[in-house]
């Protein structure tokens, strides 16, 4: 079977961010392995204005053109509001059969490690039939960022990271046989 490709989802768009730091760590990571080709996927790239406020048939192809190219994702989450953030959820809903039938990491960060966000995401990626992992990294802002800004994990998130990324080639490698 060829290399799966995982896209590691930034699901934070606003200025400022910290998912761009998490996701290069978690690529950093994933890339020493050698078992998938994985890439960042900002979805501040593709500049998705809120579902149904305008035409968006553009940005849309162009994000359910890159969603169908990959196999699998891992979804860095910023825990706003004890949620998701809005531009993570509406980068979900402009997809449907792109996502069917993968399967996801989560990897979240918040002042309790983005739990209450992971949550509330796997709700979410079962009604889009995308199988979401059991090892789940939760980086907490108090532990893991120096002064709230710069990414520093602690040494113990190298084991979950690798735990929840075999789980995702696995089962990202086992779901492809349904597409």
């Amino acid at each position: 079977m060829p290399a799966l490709n995982i896209g590691i989802i930034l699901g934070s768009t606003r200025q400022g961010r910290l998912s761009p730091q998490v996701g290069e760590w978690v690529k950093g990571i994933a890339d020493q392995r050698g078992d998938g080709n994985y890439e960042i996927v900002d979805i501040a790239d593709f500049k998705l204005p809120l579902l149904g406020e305008a035409d968006a048939s553009e940005q849309a192809g162009r994000w359910n053109d890159k969603l169908n190219a990959l196999d699998g994702f891992v979804f860095i989450v910023a825990e706003y509001n004890h949620s998701i953030t809005g531009a993570l959820k509406n980068a979900l809903d402009y997809a449907r059969e792109a996502w069917n039938n993968k399967a996801a990491g989560i990897v979240s960060y918040g002042s309790v490690g983005g739990a209450r966000a992971a949550e509330h995401l796997r709700g979410i990626l079962g009604e889009l039939s995308i199988a979401d992992v059991r090892i789940h990294p939760a980086l907490s802002l108090f532990t893991d960022f120096e002064n709230g800004q710069t990414f520093k994990p602690a040494e113990l998130h190298l084991t979950n990271v690798n735990g929840m990324l075999d789980q995702v080639i696995a089962w990202s490698g086992a779901l492809k046989t349904l597409r």
